[in-house]
């Protein structure tokens, strides 16, 4: 079963995916866990990563999907898999689309969701950087909604 979580940063798609994922004994993949460890390697896609989530801003739809489609061509994906954080436009889908069945929406308030970013203390979560994510989400990933759900 291929499942895709969409929501906001902080509505739980990270909490509900691996539980989910652990149910159905699928993998949990999360481009976001995915980027922040690239961001720690000592290369040159790494810096370019890092660069970009430092300042708040997501990482192009051409690199995402060569990462995704990677990932998804692994032996452990061949019953299917929870993904969170791809795709995040429907630019990304139309460079790579993993045929979802199944698309679980987490709506919570962007007040809400800077809530629980602060709770997290993790370092790139700063108020600017968490209105900017938002910003970018109800932007690019919201649409996502529409075309998902036709």
């Amino acid at each position: 079963m291929k499942v895709l979580m969409l929501g906001p940063q902080g509505s739980g798609k990270s909490t509900q995916g691996k539980l989910l994922a652990e149910f159905l004994d699928v993998p949990y993949i999360s481009t976001g866990e995915t980027f922040r460890k690239m961001a720690g390697q000592d290369d040159e896609v790494g810096e370019r990563v890092k660069g970009l989530l430092d300042q708040g801003q997501l990482v192009d739809d051409d690199l995402t999907a060569e990462v995704v489609k990677k990932r998804l061509n692994q032996k452990d994906c061949s019953a299917g898999f929870v993904m969170d954080g791809y795709p995040r436009t429907l630019q990304q889908v139309e460079v790579f689309d993993p045929g979802f069945e199944i698309v679980i929406y987490l709506d919570i308030s962007d007040e809400e969701a800077t809530n629980r970013l602060f709770k997290r203390k993790r370092e790139d979560d700063t108020l600017e950087l968490i209105q900017e994510r938002l910003t970018i989400y109800h932007r690019e990933t919201e649409p996502l909604l529409k075309y998902y759900d036709e």
